[in-house]
């Protein structure tokens, strides 16, 4: 278990309880400034670094580092000649030898073995300033171990150190979380006992409907019209506890508290064009450049994308993990690979088109340090940007609008599941690797590893400082996008319900309840909104038509309640989406918020090409692209 409060880098500098440095810090800092100065650089620049080291817990040469204001080959190249030691800009993969805890150079990369033919192993590695003098005596020219030790830079060692162990890390990436907690893996889309009950209903499902056909139709419209009403009742709980809860102010942490590193993960394919977007989205995150971590997670054949990082020239802060070919292709995969160069004690994960509000990291960081040790996860809420430039676009912003900002913060305020959104979802980097990491299977990842951090005894929560993007514009792209989203949430519910009352012992029966109305219920609703439209048509015109007969009173309940459920779906739709917005969402929105009964069907059938999917292709990542978001460009130009 991860305390609330957290550390930062290894090396950090000690301070005093008010917050200052302690005396031996000075003394640290002016040692290393004196050899930063005899290795050439300037004073006023070692100063600029010295007050940045004092404010961030770090050290001159990190800060110096951080800000690319020296290349890194230039001043590890520059060591090595002022102290006699060889330097080695680039390692031979064919001197070393893949181990598993190598992964830890990943995270603080200080030295890898070099095994020779010819001659004894040579250690190469990447050493702080303020140790290289003890190192001279011993390994330089005249030293006793002179020729045993090489100096590298750490992107050196990092990039060794990701290709050596890449086929091993790619294959525990796939298959870590099946070998280790199979149970909770996707990779089985239904089990045996699951094939056995579904084949046994639908056996007696069939053999009521030939006996006694008029009873099976009512009993399973009775049945999907209860369970539609239930889920229904949820939301118009959740509209309540709005009402009640009104969102509070972000809180951020001080600026005169040492921050601990953070990782910021972006999964990318085929985005070369939204790359600079990105790049300047994340430098504008305020968080010290020495202590933040960003890996821009590629596929080994994107060449496109890594050629436009590469053009764009990030800081050194920004690393790019190119992840292997190996099957399933999917966005967890790629993020559980990159998860083992992970720096930082806290972790967020970013979508490509993501322009995530500076102080969300702050927001984060503060709620994290000031929250229970069983926080493990908070969701900041995602904005929709581009409302106003399609019907499908303005009624996604209210749909988010109203998942974000008010169904998941009454979910964490009650300390219920989260099923998490796709991006801007912030963890313990600990936690998150004690749970398994994403599932690479599971298509909708964030949802299916929110429920299992609750069956772990973890818990998520909110943030109030948002994310903005935007959403699909064209019908066949949005229909991609959310064919798949409903595939893998099947692929969630059925996970959990491989042993009910396992599920029910790890999460509680209220848990489990809501889990049933949130994910069950958005999968029943969504199936079922055809056949009650069909059902309360027929109905209508059937007593309509003469000679109209007197509707007995089932009937009219019946005709009752599904009129509630598909108006009352329209309207709640509408009002958790509508009531959280800003003036000029709602203006955005403007009147294509009565396209939403079209939208609804839109859904169906996504949810319906889902079912197929999952028993065709059930693996398969339906890519959505990403264009340079319209708001930007504008404002730039």
């Amino acid at each position: 278990m991860v305390p609330a409060r957290l550390g930062s880098e290894r090396g950090q500098v000690r301070r005093s309880a008010e917050g200052a440095p302690d005396a031996q810090t000075w003394t640290q800092l002016k040692c290393e400034a004196r050899l930063l100065h005899m290795l050439g650089i300037s004073k006023p620049l070692i100063a600029r670094m010295a007050k940045r080291a004092s404010a961030n817990g770090t050290s001159v040469e990190a800060e110096l580092l951080a800000s690319g204001l020296i290349e890194e080959e230039a001043y590890f190249a520059g060591l090595a000649r002022m102290y006699g030691l060889q330097f080695l800009p680039d390692i031979d993969l064919s001197l070393l030898v893949d181990y598993a805890h190598s992964d830890t150079q990943l995270a603080e990369p200080r030295m890898l073995r070099l095994h020779y033919s010819d001659r004894p192993p040579v250690m190469a590695i990447a050493p702080q300033i303020v140790h290289m003098e003890g190192l001279a005596r011993r390994f330089g020219r005249h030293g006793h171990g002179a020729g045993s030790l090489v100096l590298t830079t750490p992107s050196a060692i990092r990039r060794a150190s990701w290709k050596i162990g890449e086929n091993r890390r790619v294959a525990h990436a796939v298959r870590g979380l099946f070998d280790r907690l199979q149970p909770l893996s996707a990779r089985l889309v239904v089990t045996g006992d699951q094939g056995f009950v579904a084949g046994t209903g639908l056996c007696l499902l069939c053999l009521l409907a030939m006996m006694a056909p008029m009873l099976a139709a009512v009993a399973s419209h009775l049945a999907l019209s209860l369970f539609h009403a239930a889920a229904l009742m949820l939301r118009l709980a959740v509209v309540t506890h709005g009402r009640r809860h009104p969102i509070s102010e972000a809180r951020l942490e001080h600026d005169s508290e040492v921050l601990p590193i953070y990782t910021v993960m972006v999964a990318l394919y085929r985005e070369a064009d939204v790359v600079p977007q990105l790049l300047a989205a994340l430098d504008k995150l305020d968080w010290p450049r020495s202590l933040l971590d960003v890996k821009l997670v590629c596929e080994t054949d994107d060449f496109a994308t890594i050629e436009a990082i590469r053009q764009a020239k990030p800081g050194p802060h920004v690393e790019v993990v190119v992840v292997p070919a190996m099957a399933p292709r999917t966005k967890p995969k790629a993020l559980t690979y990159a998860l083992a160069g992970a720096r930082g004690a806290f972790l967020t994960i970013y979508d490509a088109e993501d322009r995530p509000h500076p102080q969300q990291l702050r927001e984060a960081y503060h709620a994290f340090r000031l929250g229970p040790p069983d926080l493990a996860c908070l969701q900041a809420p995602l904005v929709i940007g581009n409302a106003r430039d399609s019907w499908i676009s303005a009624v996604f912003a209210l749909e988010y609008s109203a998942l974000f900002r008010r169904l998941l913060p009454a979910l964490g305020y009650h300390r219920m599941p989260l099923p998490l959104g796709g991006t801007s979802n912030h963890f313990k980097t600990e936690l998150l690797r004690e749970s398994g990491g994403w599932d690479p299977y599971n298509v909708t990842e964030d949802a299916d590893l929110g429920m299992r951090l609750y069956r772990m005894g973890y818990r998520s929560s909110t943030l109030t400082l948002p994310t903005h993007e935007d959403a699909p514009t064209e019908f066949r792209v949005w229909l991609a996008q959310r064919t798949r989203w409903y595939k893998g949430w099947l692929q969630t519910w059925l996970v959990l319900m491989r042993n009910p009352l396992q599920t029910v012992h790890d999460m509680g029966w209220p848990a489990f309840l809501v889990f049933q109305l949130l994910v069950g219920g958005m999968l029943v609703a969504a199936l079922s909104h055809p056949g009650l439209i069909v059902f309360l048509t027929l109905l209508v015109i059937s007593l309509l038509q003469p000679p109209s007969t007197e509707p007995s009173l089932f009937t009219t309940m019946m005709l009752a309640m599904d009129i509630f459920n598909i108006l009352g779906s329209y309207a709640i739709f509408f009002v958790l989406g509508a009531t959280p917005m800003t003036k000029n969402e709602k203006a955005d929105v403007g009147w294509k918020w009565m396209t939403i009964p079209v939208y609804w069907m839109a859904v169906s059938l996504a949810a319906w090409k889902a079912v197929v999917e999952l028993r065709l292709k059930p693996f398969h990542w339906n890519k959505t692209p990403h264009r340079p978001s319209r708001a930007v460009l504008s404002a730039i130009e």
